[in-house]
């Protein structure tokens, strides 16, 4: 996901009626291989039309065996209007949390997401500032107590209670430039959003 960004002509729409937002040409509108110029056209096109600016992910999940599971993107949702897209994502658990260990397990997906929605958001706004980049790493780490999963303390929660992440970044600009990126990027990153404040979750059980 992609910090706002003001400036820039608008949006065009395809002939299926999806709107599509043009790249930047490869000499005044790139940093980093970042396409600013169709930053601007979305911003643009969300500033004149802000019904534009719901942007709606689905994704479906299939056990397959196991501790196995293929989970499907085959589209996601721009002002309302449908974009294809067809990716297939694996996840299953180590051996000696009795998976197979033939893909990274939920909680390795789920930090992945987070340090690449930031990753993103460091590019964005570091290209915005005209900051060419020569190095971006994130490092993030947590811990989970075994005995709130397996229900044998019900004081303990399953989950994180908290999230230790390392951004080691370099490039031309100055250390007060990459402190402001940094602070902006907490601020606008919707995956650090989504996982440091409680949000709502509406679950459905339909039996077959």
């Amino acid at each position: 996901m992609t910090p706002p960004h003001p400036d820039r002509p608008a949006r065009e729409t395809s002939a299926s009626g999806i709107p599509t937002f043009r790249r930047g040409d490869d000499d005044g509108g790139r940093r980093n291989g970042f396409d600013l110029a169709g930053l601007g056209r979305i911003v643009e096109g969300v500033q004149s039309d802000p019904a534009m600016a719901e942007l709606r992910f689905r994704v479906a999940t299939r056990w397959t065996g196991q501790t196995r599971s293929e989970s499907m993107v085959e589209s996601c949702e721009l002002g309302g209007q449908r974009i294809s897209r067809r990716f297939k994502i694996a996840s299953d658990e180590p051996t000696d949390l009795l998976g197979g260990d033939s893909a990274p397990n939920p909680q390795e997906l789920l930090i992945s997401a987070l340090n690449a929605c930031m990753a993103v958001s460091y590019v964005a706004l570091a290209s915005r500032q005209g900051i060419a980049l020569s190095l971006l790493e994130i490092d993030t780490s947590g811990s989970l107590d075994l005995r709130g999963y397996l229900r044998l303390d019900r004081a303990i929660p399953p989950g994180y209670r908290q999230l230790d992440f390392t951004v080691r970044i370099g490039g031309d600009g100055t250390p007060d430039q990459f402190r402001a990126i940094h602070e902006d990027v907490m601020r606008s990153s919707p995956n650090f959003s989504i996982l440091s404040q409680p949000i709502c979750m509406n679950g459905r059980l339909e039996i077959v």
